[in-house]
């Protein structure tokens, strides 16, 4: 699933194509994508909307409309935004034609993705009852950090999965920030001393600003609007590298299941 520096690498390259852009007609031909809602309501609402901006919380895309509306859009396991309309692909599952005669298509192979229209006084609670911190913001501090895992008794890496404790954090990035913060993934998340959270903290911004800065991991269907793809794979210390030596100290990296998750760690320099 496209994790924060995945869904801000889009973000970043969908928003020029949409910013100040209105929507002369829209289709959105799955009715998985707006449900319980009925797409082709949804599709007539979303008509003569112009966007605003493009923003970004946690894994949540942000359509920003003029009119005060937003367009939550969650692209989960294979859902990505590409600016153009994909003619003929059978995984095109929306379609928004512009007032500048260009089109940005949605497409979802296996069709887990989500879009959401709500009102002006709908978005802000919805984002605040399922997200916590937003990690890349100055007000994410390791005090802070250590404020929303005090008395968590799960493990560290679980901990850090909850989109309540932090926004946008995901099975590939979680074990990335460990490793390079020198902590054990099945370590109880409420028992690190302020040293650890310091070095915590520190290392989940620098797994995700490294994230970004290479637009994103591309693995299965993950790709950028313009249909490219990221190049953090190449990054990974822990991720995916089972049996493979750590970059640090040369030991073999382990793999184990946290929470139902595949993760990775040094159990050498992760303790």
């Amino acid at each position: 699933m496209p994790e924060l520096p995945e869904v801000e690498s889009v973000r970043r390259a969908i928003a020029p194509a949409l910013e100040g852009r209105t929507l002369v007609d829209v289709e959105i031909d799955d009715p998985r994508l707006t449900r319980p809602l009925d797409p082709v309501e949804v599709a007539a609402e979303l008509r003569g909307e112009r966007v605003a901006r493009v923003d970004r919380r946690g894994k949540y895309l942000i359509v920003r409309f003029e009119s005060g509306r937003a367009l939550l859009i969650h692209l989960r396991m294979t859902g990505s935004l590409r600016a153009d309309a994909l003619d003929g692909d059978p995984h095109r599952r929306a379609l928004l034609a512009l007032d500048d005669s260009t089109s940005v298509a949605y497409k979802d192979v296996r069709r887990f993705g989500t879009w959401l229209l709500l009102e002006l006084d709908e978005l802000e609670p919805y984002l605040a009852a399922r997200l916590g911190e937003e990690p890349l913001l100055p007000a994410f501090t390791a005090k802070r950090l250590g404020e929303s895992l005090a008395g968590r008794r799960a493990p560290l890496k679980a901990a850090l999965l909850d989109q309540r404790t932090l926004a946008g954090l995901g099975n590939i990035y979680v074990d990335e920030a460990l490793w390079y913060a020198r902590l054990q993934p099945l370590r109880e998340a409420g028992t690190l001393e302020p040293d650890e959270l310091r070095r915590l903290h520190r290392a989940i911004r620098k797994a995700l600003e490294l994230g970004v800065a290479r637009q994103g991991s591309t693995l299965s269907t993950y790709r950028l609007p313009d249909g490219s793809s990221g190049t953090m794979q190449r990054e990974f210390k822990a991720y995916g590298r089972t049996g493979e030596p750590c970059d640090r100290c040369g030991t073999e990296l382990s793999k184990t299941r946290i929470g139902g998750r595949s993760t990775w760690y040094c159990p050498r320099c992760q303790r």
